[in-house]
């Protein structure tokens, strides 16, 4: 896997950023252009030139980086659990829908929550956890 970009990548944000290996990175990236109006900021393919070791996309402002998994190399795919990836938004009816509409399962029904928000959970076609709320 040594890959090298054809130019310098864009920044990745600062604080906590979401790192994740997916069953599909390319497919990946489509969807989460598709469901959460992604932007792609970076993808380095591996020398199988079929799965990507790396994947930056911007949602909702923010980065998040993903990649293929390598299991010759001890990264073999394993099931998404123990987190939830929240994306803050001004309506998010209109994100709920996008995503839903893309593919992504209902998990938790977008309701109104004791805190205030409308808030609900979906998951994505490769297991990966998405809140959505608003104040509004």
């Amino acid at each position: 896997m040594n890959a090298q970009p054809n130019t310098a990548p864009p920044p990745v944000s600062a604080g906590v950023i979401p790192c994740l290996s997916v069953s599909d990175a390319n497919a990946a990236a489509v969807f989460y252009a598709k469901a959460f109006a992604g932007e792609v900021l970076n993808k380095i393919p591996a020398d199988d030139g079929k799965r990507l070791i790396h994947c930056h996309m911007r949602i909702n402002g923010g980065s998040f980086i993903f990649n293929d998994c390598f299991p010759e190399y001890g990264h073999p795919l394993k099931d998404h659990q123990g987190y939830v990836l929240h994306l803050q938004v001004d309506d998010v009816d209109a994100v709920w829908k996008r995503a839903v509409d893309a593919g992504c399962t209902v998990a938790m029904p977008l309701e109104r929550q004791f805190w205030g928000d409308r808030y609900g959970q979906v998951v994505d076609p490769f297991g990966v956890r998405w809140a959505m709320g608003s104040a509004a």
